[in-house]
């Protein structure tokens, strides 16, 4: 059974980086598609990255020339550095292993001065 853990969430001042790191357990994890969803309150769930199993990549517009996801198969882990963080960025980001439609439990961050 696929397991996914995220973490690196947390408070930050605008303009600020985060990591958010997302191990994988129970799967062959190189095959699959992996992405980071995130969703703030009272907001439905949004797409915010995606890398396919070859290393593809796709991002959505609000995060483009920010955001970076990649992937280290030998760790099992997809990881989202964020750069130039701003309020709207503030969300529960969630990791999702794609074929599957596995979710993790999600990670908070919180973006404010």
């Amino acid at each position: 059974q696929v397991h996914l853990v995220e973490s690196g969430g947390g408070l930050v001042q605008p303009g600020g980086s985060l990591r958010l790191s997302c191990v994988a357990s129970g799967s062959i994890f190189s095959r699959y598609g992996m992405a980071w969803y995130r969703q703030a309150p009272g907001k439905q769930r949004e797409l915010v990255a995606r890398i396919s199993s070859g290393g593809n990549t796709m991002y959505g517009d609000s995060v483009k020339g920010r955001f970076t996801i990649s992937r280290d198969n030998a760790k099992n882990t997809v990881y989202l550095q964020m750069n130039s963080l701003k309020p709207e960025d503030t969300a529960v980001y969630y990791c999702r292993q794609e074929e599957a439609g596995i979710w993790g439990q999600g990670t908070q961050v919180t973006v404010s001065s």
